[in-house]
């Protein structure tokens, strides 16, 4: 009889373990599911910077352009879109230095990660961007008085930012924003899903679509 109760009781805690893990898999699966389609790939990649929670379901990949004043007038709208729904968005930054000289403000990004200031170095490139840019075109003399007068260690930036890895990156992101039809900064991506219509309300309009979809 004891043994009869015993082996009941173990078959209950088996289905009561095997129920739990069914469901966190399903639920995994389920976040996960973006990372499961087949261009996955091409708008996250290993590299890719990323700020938000890590258990988002909501992934919004932006491909952007250091130079792009459009870029840099969105870059509040998004903060306030993420702020607003906390937890629930996962922004992805990828690279599309398609402005005369960008290429060179990215290679600032990626060195700037060493000093723990990448999303730092991005804020005062946005808010400075009219002084180191003239007629659509970044003028790289420019901004290293104003990375000084942030606190950043330039001499260490001039030096990792010529890390041959960093030209790698912005090759990948480039060649990815040609596989993805991204022709203009920004370029965004709602969990997979394409702006098709470019705007303010069309982007909030599109990551409030996927929120409802998720959560």
């Amino acid at each position: 009889m004891k043994y009869k109760i015993f082996a009941g009781t173990c078959l209950v805690l088996i289905a009561i373990f095997a129920g739990t893990a069914f469901y966190y898999k399903s639920q995994e699966t389920k976040q996960l599911n973006f990372l499961a389609q087949k261009n996955a790939s091409t708008l996250v990649r290993e590299h890719s910077q990323v700020y938000g929670s890590d258990a988002a379901k909501v992934f919004l990949v932006e491909f952007m352009d250091p130079a792009c004043e459009t870029c840099a007038a969105f870059s509040p709208l998004v903060k306030q879109i993420m702020a607003a729904n906390p937890g629930k968005i996962k922004l992805v930054l990828r690279y599309a230095p398609f402005h005369e000289g960008a290429d060179y403000f990215v290679k600032i990004l990626e060195a700037s990660k060493k000093q723990g200031k990448y999303w730092e170095t991005l804020d005062l490139m946005f808010q400075s961007q009219p002084m180191w840019t003239r007629h659509h075109k970044a003028l790289p003399e420019k901004i290293w008085p104003i990375l000084a007068n942030a606190g950043l260690d330039t001499e260490r930036l001039k030096k990792d930012m010529n890390d041959p890895a960093i030209e790698k990156i912005i090759e990948q992101d480039l060649a990815d924003a040609n596989t993805l039809n991204v022709t203009k900064t920004p370029g965004y991506f709602v969990n997979g899903r394409p702006l098709v219509t470019f705007g303010r309300q069309q982007l909030y309009d599109l990551i409030q679509s996927e929120i409802k979809a998720q959560y």
